[in-house]
């Protein structure tokens, strides 16, 4: 790289450092807040942050929605006492965890994941094929909890990473060169969606990206040339296939996995499925009790009614 790049790359992550570390700093709602402190405190001294992303930040009433939030600590012992819970966390971050506080007369919820610091970074890096970890934290996420300005500064550079990353491969899926970096995002949180299970349409991405577009646009001008505006389709084609296959299955072990931590987590799923699809799913107090062998039962089903894609 030439010294006139270098300056510009750095200049460029410099200013997109900046952005995120103003966003991360903005203040949450209360009931966001006080759900972050419930979460914070069943995870003891070993919690390094807590972070809130998703809905609960893009204007969403919090009595109508589940809060989003990590929480990010220092080791897997943090994240929990079972070792198998734990091995899990290693193998397959993150754990996911259900929670619901009060705050006056009203009751907030939440659905939390847990993770060491040290495995946030990894994923969010480019070297990390599945998607899962940086199209998140490319999204507006806010830093409502931090031990230190040490926590501080590391959390930055890995949501930078995280936005960078999805830089890039937007510009690698952009079809021609264009100056509309909207678009851009559009296809990149399109092919995103689909290496998950999810019952959101696939237009999901263009109401996020309208809930804040100033951000994405703000973003993309600022993040480094770390890819190229084109590529061959068939590359880019065959690299998304490959992604969709493992991420599915990945989305699928989460998913199981998920069923021995999530407390309510079969009502939540059915919840969630309804809310965006609109395919009802009753459930019986058996599937409530056995959340893993009621999904594998009623995944096909819901498949074919378009519960999910």
């Amino acid at each position: 790289m030439s010294v006139g790049r270098a300056r510009v790359h750095a200049t460029s992550h410099s200013s997109l450092r900046n952005l995120v570390a103003t966003r991360l700093s903005r203040p949450v709602p209360e009931p966001i807040a006080a759900l972050a402190e419930t979460a914070r405190s069943r995870h003891g001294e070993g919690v390094l942050a807590v972070l809130a992303y998703g809905s609960c930040l893009r204007g969403i009433d919090p009595r109508e929605t589940l809060a989003d939030l990590y929480v990010l600590t220092e080791t897997t012992r943090d994240v929990s006492r079972n070792p198998l819970s734990r091995l899990g966390c290693r193998l397959l971050p993150p754990n996911v965890y259900y929670l619901e506080t009060a705050l006056g007369t009203e009751r907030f919820r939440a659905k939390y994941a847990a993770m060491p610091l040290g495995l946030f970074e990894a994923w969010v890096a480019p070297s990390t094929d599945n998607p899962y970890f940086w199209a998140r934290f490319a999204q507006p996420c806010a830093l409502v909890w931090v031990r230190d300005q040490a926590v501080r500064d590391r959390i930055t550079d890995a949501v930078v990473q995280a936005v960078s990353t999805m830089v890039g491969e937007a510009r690698l899926l952009a079809a021609v060169s264009t100056d509309n970096p909207v678009v851009s995002w559009q296809d990149a949180f399109r092919e995103t969606y689909r290496t998950e299970l999810r019952p959101e349409p696939g237009d999901r991405g263009t109401a996020i990206i309208a809930a804040d577009e100033e951000w994405y646009r703000m973003a993309s001008l600022l993040a480094p040339a770390t890819a190229p505006m084109r590529q061959m389709p068939a590359d880019t084609a065959r690299r998304w296939a490959r992604r969709r296959a493992r991420g599915k299955l990945l989305a699928g072990l989460r998913l199981a996995k998920a069923a021995f931590t999530f407390q309510g987590g079969a009502d939540y799923l059915a919840w969630k499925i309804e809310r965006h699809s609109k395919v009802k799913v009753d459930l019986t107090e058996w599937q409530r009790r056995h959340p893993l062998l009621a999904a594998l039962s009623l995944m096909p089903r819901l498949y074919r009614r378009g519960g999910f894609r």
